[in-house]
């Protein structure tokens, strides 16, 4: 439950000030509420959900700027630190399968694709993120995706972000391709 919720987390299935009622979940996934209980008060303990204090519902959180802009900045440097690491370890079957998502998320961009395009975008970085061939960075960053993810529901809200939602990732495969770590 806890691995379930996490990963729905990171990959944006949920939304900021989405509340979570126990009930409902375990009816979703088909388990009694304990588990889900237990999970959701793990993943308040790991600042991914949040605990209103005054009636005690949990629920996504929204992030003020300048939360986002913390965790932004440290994202910059974790993932980059990810990229570097990774460069070397990718084979030729990793930069066809980035290539692939790359050519996916061009059709989930221009079909206005929310959830396919942040599916895809999560598997772009974590296939990267993965040959770094270092677990506690990994899970670093998998838990601050957990933290920013739900804000990618509004991408595309800004008329603008579809011209420039590939442009990065070509970018960093380019960079992959000439063993550029830096650049990456």
């Amino acid at each position: 439950t806890y691995a379930v919720l996490k990963e729905g987390l990171i990959s944006g299935a949920f939304m900021p000030g989405e509340v979570f009622v126990i009930r409902t979940l375990a009816q979703r996934y088909g388990i009694s509420t304990t588990p889900v209980r237990e999970a959701l008060q793990r993943l308040v303990a790991e600042h991914l959900l949040v605990m209103k204090l005054n009636n005690r519902s949990i629920m996504v959180p929204t992030l003020s700027p300048a939360k986002f802009s913390e965790l932004y900045r440290i994202r910059c440097e974790l993932e980059g630190l990810a990229g570097e690491l990774a460069t070397h370890h990718l084979r030729s079957a990793d930069h066809a399968r980035l290539d692939k998502t790359l050519d996916a998320i061009d059709k989930a961009v221009q079909r206005k694709d929310r959830t396919n395009y942040r599916r895809l975008n999560q598997s772009f970085h974590f296939t990267i993120y993965e040959k770094a061939n270092a677990p506690q960075l990994l899970e670093m960053i998998e838990n601050l995706w957990g933290c920013v993810a739900p804000i990618f529901n509004g991408l595309f809200d800004d008329p603008e972000y579809d011209e420039h939602a590939n442009m990065h990732h070509r970018e960093i495969v380019r960079a992959l391709r000439d063993k550029n770590p830096k650049e990456v």
